[in-house]
């Protein structure tokens, strides 16, 4: 671990709901909740002003809608977010070639990699300069943490949200880590934290009072080793540019338990082309097949088949699949269905099943029925929610459910996003990232004006000014229409933490062995 700050985390603040509300100036400084709609779908994002009810990132949709029942409920836009995110960790790697990146929102940088000087002084320069960039290029905002380790930097970042920055002097790691729950460190999960709570472990500073012996005595040698590391301060991760994926895998979760044979038979092929085709945009091939089936009562398994060489071909997937989907006994009812590739390469070796070709053709006529015959939306990963959008709106007819959030363009009204349908009409708001908030319209769903569209970008093309700063209202509606909860099929800042609790202050009356906090 080093210890002048150069390692810098960067995390978005509420990266999806914040991207909504920069893209739909009606939902901005309003609450608005992204994730999965169905009755067992969770919440990927909150936006800060639903955070204030107490809705969080995996809660259960169903108690997110009870507690902030006039929020805004949106589907994931991932083609959207995905083009933020590209925008961002682009300007990463202008600060150092080591740029780690964790999901869509989230990346470590090392910054001497990249030239930067070690003081405190050069760090905040560097990530003043980062907040204002990442501002400047999406409209959006990012917390920066930064520390002489990961997990610093990382802690970092946390107490910095929403749009802040704080540092973590050398020599402070110990006091500031010390009354911090035990999960706060790395590795230490919900398991973990019960083995320490019943050993009278709660905090980071009675797990480095307990000392190393007990706590292998707890864990055994490598976890309690690297537990108490950690109690201490110390964490020697590197920051790795590159993060090779073990396995590429779809699943999705159902409203109502799956019983019937074929369907399950049906989703599974289905599924198997939607991971075959993330296999393929990945550039990678894979030898082992695996199929994951959570059950009614929640109990889950898998079956695995490794193949003789490493594949992309959709027919080879399909059919090992049905296969290994053969050997599980559904007919007490299925609430997720799962087909992953692991094993994965760089190559494939062709004509691995001499039955392949034959295979390919039925599974791809069951694969034809079940699009024919569609399926239920709201399955419990978000993602889902958004491919099934995408695949949607990149159909040639119109999809069969227009769902809250979706992009829309209407021949006469422009652009516009739909805020609720049901008995035969959609709810529409025409506005654009960079306009007033809009006017509601309706519709007919089939109405042939009404069409899927791409998301537009959340600044204007010719770079003019961009979305209000999130957090605060935009102007009320000139035409007096309703609020946009309304017709979302709903009922009728402070600013704060990931988990609720109040920002991190800080500023020149801090004391010594404090976070450097800064903020605009």
């Amino acid at each position: 671990m080093r210890g002048a700050p150069t390692i810098l985390h960067l995390d978005m603040d509420a990266f999806y709901a914040s991207a909504e509300q920069a893209a739909k100036p009606s939902l901005r400084g309003k609450p608005v909740i992204v994730g999965g709609l169905g009755p067992r779908g969770v919440v990927a994002t909150a936006s800060y002003e639903a955070r204030v009810f107490g809705v969080h990132s995996a809660m259960a949709m169903a108690q997110a809608r009870r507690l902030c029942p006039n929020a805004a409920f949106l589907i994931p836009r991932f083609s959207l977010y995905r083009k933020v995110s590209d925008s961002v960790m682009r300007l990463l790697h202008t600060l150092s070639p080591l740029v780690e990146p964790l999901s869509l929102d989230e990346a470590f940088v090392d910054l001497e990699a990249g030239g930067t000087e070690a003081t405190v002084e050069a760090a905040r320069a560097v990530g003043e300069r980062l907040r204002t960039d990442i501002r400047a290029v999406t409209g959006l905002t990012g917390s920066v943490g930064l520390a002489g380790s990961k997990m610093l930097a990382k802690i970092g970042s946390e107490q910095a949200k929403p749009d802040g920055l704080v540092i973590i002097e050398p020599g402070t790691e110990r006091d500031l880590l010390g009354p911090m729950s035990v999960r706060t460190l790395p590795g230490v999960g919900p398991a973990t934290a019960e083995t320490l709570r019943r050993a009278g472990i709660h905090t980071v500073a009675e797990t480095r009072e307990a000392g190393e012996a007990e706590l292998v005595r707890l864990l055994g040698r490598a976890h309690g080793t690297s537990l108490f590391l950690m109690a201490e301060g110390r964490d020697e991760r590197p920051v790795v540019a590159e993060r090779d994926a073990k396995s590429i895998s779809a699943e999705d979760t159902f409203d109502v338990d799956v019983t019937d044979r074929t369907r399950v038979q049906l989703e599974i092929a289905r599924l198997a082309d939607r991971c075959v085709r993330r296999l393929r945009e990945a550039g990678r091939s894979g030898r082992t097949v695996v199929i994951k089936v959570r059950r009614y009562d929640f109990s889950t398994l898998t079956r695995s088949e490794t193949l003789r060489g490493p594949t992309d071909d959709p027919g080879v997937v399909r059919e090992a699949a049905a296969r290994l989907i053969d050997s599980v006994d559904t007919t007490a009812g299925v609430r997720l269905l799962g087909v992953g590739v692991s094993g994965l390469a760089d190559y494939t070796q062709e004509d691995l099943f001499a039955q392949a070709a034959q295979a390919a053709q039925a599974a791809q006529a069951a694969h034809e029925a079940l699009e024919g015959a569609g399926h239920p939306p709201g399955p419990e990963r978000p993602e889902a929610v958004g491919e099934r959008a995408e695949e949607a709106s990149e159909g040639a007819g119109k999809p069969r459910h227009w769902l809250p959030g979706t992009d829309v363009r209407h021949t006469e009204y422009g652009a516009g996003w739909v805020q609720g349908s049901g008995v035969g009409r959609v709810t529409v708001r025409f506005e654009e990232p960079w306009s007033r908030p809009g006017r509601v319209r309706t519709f007919a769903v089939d109405d042939p004006a009404l069409e899927p569209s791409e998301p537009l970008p959340l600044l204007r093309p010719d770079a003019g000014p961009g979305p209000a700063p999130q957090g605060e209202a935009a102007d009320p509606s000139p035409d007096g229409t309703a609020d946009p909860a309304e017709g979302m099929g709903q009922g009728p800042r402070e600013a704060e933490g990931p988990d609720g609790s109040a920002g991190a202050g800080g500023g020149p009356g801090q004391g010594p062995g404090q976070p450097v906090t800064s903020r605009p």
